[in-house]
Parts: structure tokens; sequence; C-alpha cells
């Protein structure tokens, strides 16, 4: 499974590719990709339909709880067949439904729908919580990017933004639930945590868990109130509503639920509040339903209403509720997907939207009018459909069931509200209305046709010819919910039951509707109080007000002056330094003053004449050369007690600060007025007083304590005989803490972006004025100091393993030497030396330090343990933490650069 899975997102980067080569007919090539991964499940089927349960599992960070763990069991495996096999029916499709657009939209569409797959088999397929969770989140993400497809329309932009906001908001809610699951249980095993129900609804976090569950499966559901987002989501293109809005994103919600069934059901009221929300839903849908003018939109409402039915299957009690929900959601994903293939066809080819627009379509459309006629049969429940046997499914589960009869007579009605629906979208643009269009902008064609006609078709064999489909998935799927196997019977047939009755008065209302479609529906889009209670604009008026308040609350907060943030930031973080220490009720230990050395207390002292100085500078000047004293007073007093490496890098990093500012002397002047009253400068020095006394009893206390840190100890000892290395400093850096070095890089890339952004936006990257005339000696010797440098560079980078130095002083030193060049001869010459983009390299050095990883993740091990090759003699050792220490120099290297660049441009500029 896990070859599986890492073969599915493969594909789904490297097929767009192959789209774009073959153009127009790409959709049946892709498709071998989807229909490639259902074989491979198919031959799964072994295990499943044995009542096995197959897992596969990777180290990922055990210590955190996260481990790559794969389940496979009968309702994963449907799911599994659901999304492989529509999803080679959607990329067959959107073939043919996308000709007239361009061959990049076309790679674009096809990317994002095999990404969405390879999420949504990632979701139905992980064990672990936060694997689920991960997943959960990126086919919100990809929906949000399918429904915004088409970029240029605001409505699209609209639709995506608001679903992904719903979801997201579910995707919190699903955080809580799995970070108090695992607070709790102390491990992040779904199956764990579904066995050990009863300790879940015993602790004190269980009535938070299940509401969170029920939120994020509600939100991603399209359960009231949170089902506005659906109907606005048919913004995106026809292929992607079929796949996402009807077949399996929001079937994860339900697969959620389902999953999570004795979990909420522990609670008292768990399984009222699924029953209570079910039926909400479907009566709000179903009103909507027959409100809805466009054809999608109908489509959508009714596709509510069938999860508000998903919803309350879960809800009920006892064997025949598992066998409904499984069947129907089986059923619902072949003719739903299959009804909105036709919609799209019919978008395609009149480029009309209205229902009560279209009509005689069949003639024009024949295929399509024949594979919508037997999705909507099977939609109504009209027999021999698997529609059928699903709806008799749904009324033996409540008939069984302990509930009352409200919630079935809320199903019988909106299920004639469905079969309403399937007559309408059917007859009217099909086969009523004779002339309203006469002639149609596109034509059927094979992709266009095969899909639907192929699941109308599935909806009928797979219903007379059932024992394939129920051995293999259905009766697996239904053990695996209900905890252990049930006889499941799906024949057309049962003789005259209860359910065949209400079957029978479902579809009477049902063909009351279609003949009385017209009236009933232009009462209730004439009745505005319909429109007064909408949740939409509730939800757009909460939206608007939150960001009204943030608003404010950032303007009061981030109000743009410095001073003011040091002052919070010091000042509270002296307060709370000073309450901790009284609260503690112990007084800081003073060291016996012992022998005092003069060269180190010299040092301090001009160190501390630097910092005065620089405190009281009124000058841009005389406030760098301070400083400059100050810090390399610092580098001084590290190199005097054992610390090369930060006295290198100190070093480094005062001398590069003079050529930054250097840059910018020439732009900014040296002396400005004063800004600063006389009160301020006097709370200024109050608080810097304050802030050193607590600093000066800090250091202090920390001289007078013993300290045997078993951490120095351990990284001493095995530095050398576990890493290979003799510079403890670097082998913590990309050996034992390399996880911590990979953030801090990734941080100093994300600030290179930025700079680059804010810098660039303030003019382009083109020519800029040569630079102001320097000093002669400069000019002269910049090229061989700068020579040198980046020399030094290469050795500090190469000999950090076991000497001082490393990635980030190597990187430094380098970005020292271009700098140094761009000063004494300008930036365009600087860039032609570098030759390479400064976010290149940036790049470059992400790619390497993410690479250095995968060799110890391929043999079995943790990500970013390093590998070593000594194949002796004058070959030296050579290792992977030597690619990690080269992508740190780059990243550090063209982050430098960037800010270096930019700075210079605007001081010439």
């Amino acid at each position: 499974m896990l070859t599986i899975l890492l073969i599915s997102f493969l594909g789904a980067c490297l097929m767009p590719l192959l789209a774009y080569v073959i153009g127009r007919g790409a959709g049946m090539v892709i498709a071998l990709f989807p229909f490639g991964l259902l074989a491979a499940f198919v031959n799964m089927a072994q295990f499943v339909e044995r009542g096995w349960v197959k897992g596969e599992a990777a180290e990922w960070a055990p210590w955190l709880g996260l481990d790559f763990t794969l389940r496979l069991d009968g309702f994963s495996f449907l799911l599994c067949l659901l999304i492989t096999g529509l999803g080679g029916l959607v990329t067959i499709y959107a073939g043919g439904y996308l000709t007239n657009k361009s061959p990049a939209e076309r790679a674009r569409f096809f990317c994002y729908i095999l990404l969405f797959l390879s999420a949504m088999l990632g979701a139905v397929l992980a064990e672990n919580l936060l694997v689920f969770l991960v997943f959960w989140e990126a086919t919100s993400i990809l929906s949000f990017l399918l429904i915004g497809f088409e970029g240029r329309s605001a409505r699209a932009r609209r639709a995506a933004l608001m679903s992904l906001q719903v979801t997201a908001f579910g995707g919190l809610a699903l955080l809580m639930a799995v970070a108090m699951i695992g607070h709790v249980l102390g491990t992040y095993s779904m199956a764990q945590a579904v066995a050990r129900a009863g300790e879940l609804h015993d602790s004190p976090w269980g009535t938070a868990i299940v509401i969170c569950i029920l939120i994020a499966g509600f939100t991603k559901s399209a359960q009231f109130p949170f089902h506005f987002w659906l109907p606005n989501a048919m913004q995106a293109p026809t292929p992607a509503s079929a796949y996402l809005h009807s077949a399996t994103m929001v079937k994860l919600g339900i697969y959620l639920l389902a999953r999570f069934e004795p979990v909420i059901g522990a609670e008292s009221w768990g399984r009222g509040v699924l029953i209570t929300v079910a039926c909400v839903t479907m009566l709000v849908a179903a009103l909507q339903a027959l409100r809805a003018e466009n054809f999608k939109s109908a489509l959508a409402y009714s596709t509510i209403a069938s999860l508000g039915i998903l919803v309350l299957l879960v809800g009920l009690d006892g064997p025949a509720a598992s066998v409904a929900m499984i069947g129907f959601l089986f059923a619902h994903a072949l003719y739903k997907a299959a009804l909105f293939f036709c919609a799209g066809s019919v978008l395609h080819a009149t480029g009309l939207y209205s229902l009560r627009a279209m009509g005689g379509l069949a003639r024009h459309l024949p295929l399509t009018a024949l594979a919508c006629l037997g999705a909507s049969l099977s939609m109504a429940g009209i027999p021999p459909f698997i529609g059928f046997i699903s709806k008799e499914f749904l009324f033996q589960a409540q008939l069984e069931s302990s509930w009352e009869v409200i919630p079935l007579a809320i199903a019988v009605m909106v299920n004639a509200v469905m079969v309403g629906v399937a007559g309408v979208v059917t007859l009217r643009p099909f086969f009523m209305g004779r002339g309203k269009v006469n002639k149609v902008q596109h034509g059927e064609t094979f992709s266009l046709v095969m899909p639907p006609l192929l699941l109308s078709a599935a909806g009928l064999f797979m219903s007379l010819a059932p024992d394939w489909i129920t051995r293999v998935a259905i009766r697996p799927a239904v053990a695996s919910v209900y905890g252990r196997a049930v006889e499941v019977d799906l024949t057309v047939w049962h003789g005259l039951t209860p359910m065949l009755l209400l079957s029978f008065v479902v579809v009477s209302i049902g063909a009351l509707i279609v003949a009385f479609w017209r009236k009933i529906h232009i009462w209730l889009r004439q009745t505005k109080q319909f429109n007064t209670y909408e949740i939409e604009p509730l939800w757009e008026i909460s939206l608007r007000n939150l960001i009204l308040s943030s608003r404010k609350l950032t303007d009061a907060l981030q109000h743009g002056d410095l001073r003011r943030y040091l002052l919070a930031v010091v000042g509270g973080a002296g307060l709370l330094i000073a309450w901790s220490v009284a609260k503690a009720g112990v007084a800081p230990d003073i060291p016996f003053p012992g022998d005092i050395r003069p060269g180190e207390a010299l040092v301090a002292l001009i160190g501390l004449g630097g910092a005065i100085a620089a405190a009281r500078a009124n000058t841009l000047l005389s406030g760098m050369i301070a400083t400059g004293l100050a810090g390399f007073a610092a580098a001084i007093t590290f190199l005097m007690n054992g610390a090369p490496d930060l006295a290198l890098t100190q070093f480094t990093v005062e001398a590069l600060l003079v050529v930054l500012l250097s840059a910018l002397l020439l732009a900014v002047p040296l002396a400005s007025p004063a800004t600063r009253t006389r009160a301020m400068r006097k709370r200024d020095a109050l608080l810097a007083i304050s802030i050193s006394a607590l600093l000066f009893l800090a250091v202090m206390d920390m001289a007078a304590r013993e300290h045997v840190s078993a951490a120095s100890r351990f990284f001493g000892q095995m530095s050398l005989v576990a890493a290979h290395g003799h510079n403890v400093v670097n082998v913590i850096l990309v050996d034992f803490r390399a996880i911590d070095t990979l953030g801090e890089t990734i941080v100093i890339a994300i600030a290179a972006v930025m700079a680059r952004s804010l810098l660039r936006s303030r003019g382009s990257e083109g020519p800029v004025p040569g630079p102001e005339p320097v000093h002669f000696s400069l000019q002269v010797a910049g090229r061989w100091i700068s020579l040198l440098l980046l020399l030094a560079s290469l050795v500090i980078l190469f000999r950090g393993h076991n000497q001082p130095g490393g990635g980030f002083v190597g990187g430094l030193v380098a970005a020292l030497s271009f700098a140094l060049l761009a000063l004494a001869y300008g930036v365009n010459h600087a860039q032609r030396v570098l030759r390479l983009r400064t976010l290149t390299l940036v790049g470059l050095g992400m790619l390497c330090v993410l690479l250095a990883g995968l060799p110890g993740l391929i043999t079995g091990e943790p990500f970013l343990t390093h590998l070593w090759w000594e194949p002796g003699g004058l070959i030296p050792a050579l290792s992977t933490t030597l690619i990690f220490d080269l992508g740190v120099y780059l990243v550090v290297l063209g982050a430098v650069l960037a800010f270096h660049f930019g700075l210079q441009r605007e001081a010439t500029r």
C-alpha cells in the first residue's frame, strides 16, 4: 500500500506533463494511471474478502507518535475502489470536457485531480490519526484549487474561499480531537481510539472529543448549518464536481463519522445529535432542491440530502443501518457521478445553466439522455436499479432501529423529493420543451458519453448480478463498520414487504412532484421567507465582522513603532523573569571572586565601553563603530573560553554587518535630528538598567553553580564514535539535531523570499546606476580579497566536521565575499560573478538539505540519519553530512545576498 500511495503521488506529478505533450486526447491515456491503481487494489480483494486487515507501516517520528501507518479493511477497500475507478472515468471525461482549454490549463487540471485522488487514498488508508489529518487537510486545499480553477471568475474565487474556510474550520476541530485522543490514550492509532471508546468516554476530554469529531464530519460532508458551501462549489469544472462533491471528498466526512461511530455512540447524546442534524439537513436540502433553477445546483442540493441520509444511517443502531449506509454510499456514488457527467455534457453542448431554458436535447444528445435516464431511475429507486435496493435497505434500517417514526417520515418525504429531482433533471432538459434548443455548440464524443453510460449500466447490472461486488466489497465493508460479519442480500426482489410499500409511496409522491414541479418551484421561489433564514448570508456577515474586528485589533497592536514593540517585548520578558524569581522565593548565588584574569577583564571592559558608546551615539557611523567594538569583544571572549566556532561566526557576522551598513551610508543620513524626548530617554534607560541587572544576576548565579550536563557529556563522548566528527558543535548541528537545523534553514529560506519580495517591490532587478565612488584601495584589492574570502569559505565548509567551521559560517564568509564585490564594483558586477540568482541558491540549498536525509530513510532509518562511506587509502571518508552542510551554506549565501543586493539597490537608486 505504501508503494501504491507513493506511485500515486509520483504519477500525479508526472502525468500532467504527459498530458501537456499529448494534447486533446490525453484523457484516455491519463485514465490508464488511476485504472492501474484500481487493478492494484482489486488484486488485494482476496485479503479483504476473507475479512482480513492488511497493514503496512514506516517509521517517521516515533517519539512524536507519528508513524506512517496504513490499514486496508473492507470499508477503506470499498472507498479505494470508488476513488480509483471514478477517478479513471473523471480523467476520460475531463479529456473531452476541457477541449476548449489550453494545454497548460488541461495539464493543471489533471495535476489537481490526480493529487486529490492520491490525497483521498491516503486519507482512507491512514491508520495513524496524524497522517489521516494531513491527508484530510490536503483534500481541502486541493478542493479549493479545483473549485477556483477558473481563477478569472469572481464567483469561482468566492466559492473556493468559502469552501476552504468552512472545511478548514472543520480541520481545526479534527486537529483538536486528534490532540486530545493522543493525550488521553497515549497513541494516535485510529483502531486503538475506536477500540478504547470507553476510555475516551470516561476521560474529562470525552465530550470535547466527540464534539470536535462531529464538527469535522459535518463541515466536510456539508451538514446543516455548514451545508451552504457545497452548492457554491459547483463553480468547479463539472469533472471536479462529479468527483469531489458527489462521490469522494464529501464522503470523507461520512467515513470519519462511521469510523468513530462507537466513540460518538458512547456519549448518551451522540446518536441523537447525528440523527437530528441529519434530519434538518435532509429537509433543508430537499426544500432548496425544489427551489433550484440551475442543473448542477439541483444535483448539489440532492447530494446534500443524500449525505444527510448517510449521516442518519450512521446514527441509527443495528446491523441493518450499517448495511444500508454502505449500500446507499455505493449506489449514490454511481448514479450521482453519472448525473453530474450528464449535466456537464449539457452545459458543454448548450452553454445553458437554467433547467427552464433547456428542452428537446434528446435528439441532439441521445446517448447522454440515455445515460441520464438510467442514472435518474437509480436515484429515484426504480427497480431493478441498485438505487432501489439501497432505498429498501434504508427503510429496513429505520424500521428495525430503536428510534421513533419521525426520522422515517422525514426520510420518506426527502426521498420523494429526490425522485422528483431525478425526474425533473431528466425529463425537462432531454424529453420536454421540444424546440427550445435547436442546435448545440459541441456534439457527443466518446470521452463525454462513455463515463456516464458505464456508470448507469453499472447501476443496473450490479443489482442484477451482485455476487462479486457483494462478496468482495459490500459485505466486508459492512463487517468493518459494524464490527462483525453481517448477512447482506443485495437482490432486487424481497417479496411484499413494508419496505416495498414505502418505496411505492416515495415513487408516487415523487411522480406528483414531477407533474406539478413548475407550480411548486415558482411558489417556493416567490416565497421570500426562505431567503431570510438562509445560513450563507449569516456566515458572510459573521466573517465580515470577524475581519473588521481583526483589523481594529491589528491597528491597535501593529502600530508600526519599533520602539514600542521593543518596549513591550523586553519589558514583558523582564517582568516575567522578575515575577518567576520572586515566585520561586530564592535569591541568586553570587560567586566568590577568585583570581581575576586581566586579559578577559580588559576585553570585557572594552565591550562594555562599546555598548555604552553605541547607546549614546549621535550618528550612524559612530553607532556602527561602537556596536562593532562590542561585537568583536564578545567574539574574543568566546575565543578565550574555548568556543572557536562561536567566535568564528561572531567575527564573520560583525564584518558582514559592517559591509551591509556601508551599503546604506550613502543613502541614509549619517546624523538625524533627535526623535526621543528626555522623558522617553529616561524611561529607556530605566528599562535597560533593569534588564541588565536581571541578566547580570542570572549570569552570576550560573557562574556560582556546578554544571553537570548529561547532554554535553553524551555529545562529547559520541561525537566521534557515532558521527565520525571531532567538532562537537558541527556534529550536533548536522547530525544529532539535524531536524532542528533543518527548521532553522527553512526559516532562513523564507526570510530570503520575503526580503526579495519586499525589496523588489520598490523596483525591478534590472540594471541600476553604477556604484558610488569608493576608496581606491578597495577597488584595487577588492577582487583579490573577495577571492580569498570565497576560498576561505570553502575551506571552512569542508573542514567543519572535524575543526571549527561548517556550512553556516562558511555561507556567511562567502556572502561577505560577494557583498564586498558589490560594494566595490556594484551589484550588477557581483551578480555576473555569482552567475545564479539569490533565490536560486536558496532553492538549491533547500534541495540539498532535503536530499541529504533521503539515503537514511531509504535504508530504513529515520529521516536525516546520515550515512558514511570510508573506502580507505587516499580517498577520504564521504558522508551525507557534507551534502547537508552544503545545503546550509547555499541557503545562507543566497539569503544574505538577497538582503545585501536589495539594500544596495535601494541605496544607489
